[in-house]
């Protein structure tokens, strides 16, 4: 193949990695348009996270062998595929949380930028770390979080952070709060009625530093312990006094649920996390290295990157 020809199928290949996500989040609009899914569709979503979570999980064991790369280039695009399902429910089951449902979006081109990646790293035989890094961090936290989602470990977690949320509420207000309903997942107080889903457990973020540290590489575990350490337990006590706030803020009527949930706490949660990241890349600073590892992806001279820069 001459040149041109040779430019020309790295160009359509790397139009295809543009042109699939977008596919995948139309079809997965129509299979999941809302939070009330059919068994069939769940469990279709369900073969997706294992199907998506093995195969990552095998590649990254199996990176530097023939089929290593093929099987996480895979992997990411079933994950991604799994994760266009899910917009539609993320908006409707959160009360219009347009920040999650951004993030989601994003996340279906960006998991599919990091299989081209892999893809490209596969085809000139190089090795970059933070890739298989970052295929560990996806497996591990996946595994933790979708392990523990719709068990009784979900609904027991739920009911203790309820019950943690509305002491604190009503110790910080010397005023009744009542965490009851059907399952005592709800927070009565004044005028507010919270009632407690799996992401308002916080597991969310705790699983993204798990996922983060745990897979380094070049880290001893007493490090490991110790990032985990400073910030799983501020972010289960900051996502406690998160529920009190919302609650507080709800009950009192000094605003309503959706900007009290989806964009003070959001924003709160969102710099508590960023704050948390800074104090780990103090103790563990190898975190940057592939952070920054990620980040220096699109400096690489490959065709994705000259669509959008119009280079030829």
């Amino acid at each position: 193949m001459n040149k041109e020809g040779k430019k020309g199928e790295n160009l359509l290949t790397a139009s295809l990695f543009i042109i699939i996500p977008t596919i995948m989040l139309i079809v997965g609009y129509f299979i999941y348009p809302n939070q009330y899914p059919s068994d069939y569709v769940i469990s279709f979503t369900y073969v997706l996270i294992v199907l998506s979570l093995a195969l990552l999980g095998a590649g990254a064991v199996a990176n530097e062998d023939f089929f290593g790369k093929k099987l996480k280039i895979l992997g990411w695009m079933v994950f991604a595929f799994y994760w266009a399902t899910q917009p539609a429910n993320l908006y409707l089951s959160e009360d219009g949380d347009i920040f999650n449902t951004a993030v989601c979006i994003i996340g279906v081109f960006v998991l599919s930028y990091i299989a081209y990646h892999e893809w490209l790293s596969d085809k000139r035989k190089e090795e970059i770390s933070c890739l298989n890094w970052i295929a560990g961090a996806a497996v591990l936290a996946g595994i933790i979080y979708f392990g523990v989602e719709k068990t009784p470990v979900e609904f027991w977690l739920r009911q203790v952070v309820a019950s943690q949320s509305g002491q604190f509420l009503g110790f910080v207000t010397g005023e009744p709060v009542i965490v009851g309903g059907p399952d005592n997942l709800n927070i009565f107080y004044k005028a507010a009625n919270i009632f407690l889903i799996f992401a308002c457990t916080g597991v969310q973020s705790m699983v993204i530093f798990v996922g983060v540290l745990v897979p380094l590489p070049k880290v001893d575990i007493k490090r490991k312990l110790i990032g985990l350490a400073v910030t799983i337990i501020p972010i289960y006590i900051l996502n406690i006094m998160r529920n009190a706030m919302v609650a507080f803020l709800v009950g009192n009527e000094i605003t309503d649920f959706h900007m009290a949930h989806n964009v003070i706490a959001k924003l709160g949660a969102l710099l508590a996390l960023i704050v948390l990241l800074l104090i780990i890349v103090k103790i563990i600073p190898e975190v940057m290295d592939e952070i920054f590892c990620l980040a220096d992806l699109r400096k690489r001279s490959v065709p994705i990157e000259k669509l959008f820069r119009g280079k030829k």
